[in-house]
């Protein structure tokens, strides 16, 4: 009886499971049936979240995320999950927002991700997100729709932009879609606000080497009251400018601007105020000694001259930059004892053009109002009188101070030793000179509460 019994209480539990288990979805069932959603931050499934590896649909768990040659491989409307770095965002509105994404191998745009306000604000440059959705493409433009996400903790990361100005016109270019990009040396053709007026999305039109192509400033990502906005809408055609931006595809590259860097002409640069970043192009005349990760360089080209003080630069590069190269220097207008000069400044070499300048003779100058417009240029002074010299801490080593005399009236001069220093020719002829001696003189127009020019040669008359 008593096993009899038993066999009965075994049977009666295994009904009860099978009865329990009837009405629960089985592994790969939609679990997120009865109104949970996937956007702005509402969980999935019983109160879980996004965070953790948890995916956004059915329950299911862990999904492999791609590398980029594997995304770049999926086909059009197939699922994709990415991880990647947030380099910008689009305006943010009715729970959705635009990103655009980049880790070390590619780049993504994320259309319409699906996203809280509260989330959006989070959305900083180098954040790392997760992303699940739908391989698309819309006029050329390979994206991300109908996506959710979630914030992945622990690293951050943000591209420098990646010089794509030799792929323009060729098959290579669309390989760095949707990277930050830089173009350089682009001339403008034309600015058109989109509807005629400011406001909206801004369409522009850059050359270079004959052939044009379109770019835009996009309003949802740099619109009216933002710097850019209000640079590009400043350009007129045959402005010459650096851009970055996203390289966005619309029939054709059609770059989002983000930054743009109009090189200043010479007659821009002395009208910019003190303290304003400047941009200018200009060629290497003589440097200084190079030290600390610095270095001081005379820079001219066919309308005027740079002094540019305490340039940033690598031992590497200060010793590429030969008289004659041309270089691009972004810095900020600055003086000191009536020398106006570059300081703060970084640089990058300009490829393909050398030019050195001839001495300017501003001997008639001498005395007038018109010899500081020539300042920083590489001149010469004919037939000058030696008065004095003197060497800084009263021994050869250091700067040697020169007075010379023009028509009865006397200017000071300078051998600076970081520029022409005791072991050259110049500053052993300098030191030998004596009153009286009549000389020629080359150097650089430098200023000193007055002119101050620094010497790198003479003829002894």
């Amino acid at each position: 009886m008593k096993k009899i019994l038993a066999l009965l209480l075994i049977l009666c539990m295994v009904f009860s499971v099978v009865a329990c288990s009837a009405g629960q979805p089985s592994n790969g069932d939609d679990a997120n049936n009865g109104g949970s959603s996937s956007e702005g931050g509402n969980t999935n499934e019983g109160g879980n979240t996004n965070e953790g590896g948890n995916t956004n649909e059915g329950g299911n768990t862990n999904k492999s995320v791609m590398t980029y040659a594997e995304y770049e491989k999926a086909e059009l409307d197939a699922e994709v999950v990415i991880e990647a770095y947030v380099q910008a965002t689009q305006s943010w509105w009715s729970d959705k927002i635009t990103v655009y994404l980049q880790d070390a191998d590619g780049a993504y745009f994320v259309y319409e991700l699906a996203c809280s306000e509260e989330d959006a604000a989070k959305l900083t440059k180098g954040t790392k997100i997760k992303v699940t959705g739908y391989k698309a493409e819309w006029s050329g433009e390979i994206e991300i729709v109908d996506g959710t996400f979630e914030f992945v903790e622990g690293e951050t990361w943000v591209a420098e932009a990646t010089d794509v100005t030799s792929l323009l016109g060729t098959d290579d270019l669309i390989k760095h879609q949707n990277k930050f990009v830089s173009f350089k040396n682009m001339t403008v053709v034309s600015v058109e606000y989109k509807n005629g007026e400011p406001g909206d999305d801004i369409y522009v039109t850059l050359s270079k080497n004959g052939a044009e192509y379109d770019f835009c400033v996009e309003r949802y990502l740099t619109g009216p009251d933002t710097e850019v906005y209000e640079a590009v809408g400043a350009l007129v055609a045959g402005d010459v400018i650096d851009v970055e931006g996203f390289l966005y595809w619309y029939e054709g590259v059609n770059t989002h601007i983000t930054s743009v860097a109009k090189i200043m002409t010479y007659a821009e640069y002395e009208k910019a105020e003190l303290d304003a970043e400047v941009v200018i192009e200009a060629y290497v005349q003589a440097t200084q000694s190079w030290w600390s990760d610095k270095i001081t360089v005379y820079l001219q080209d066919a309308d005027g001259a740079y002094f540019v003080y305490e340039l940033a630069c690598s031992e590497e590069d200060a010793a590429k930059l030969t008289k004659g190269t041309k270089i691009k220097v972004t810095g900020y207008k600055a003086e000191w004892s009536g020398e106006i000069e570059i300081v703060d400044g970084t640089f990058e070499f300009v490829e393909g053009e050398t030019w050195v300048a001839e001495a300017t003779d501003v001997t008639s100058l001498l005395g007038t109002d018109d010899l500081i417009k020539h300042q920083n240029k590489f001149v010469s002074f004919k037939d000058m009188t030696v008065v004095s010299i003197e060497y800084k801490n009263g021994e050869p080593g250091d700067d040697i101070y020169v007075t010379l005399s023009k028509d009865g009236a006397e200017y000071d001069f300078c051998v600076e030793r970081y520029l022409t220093g005791p072991d050259t020719a110049v500053y052993t002829a300098v030191g030998a000179l004596v009153a009286g001696d009549v000389i020629d003189v080359e150097g650089f127009l430098y200023w000193y509460e007055t002119v101050n020019t620094h010497i790198t040669s003479i003829t002894k008359k």
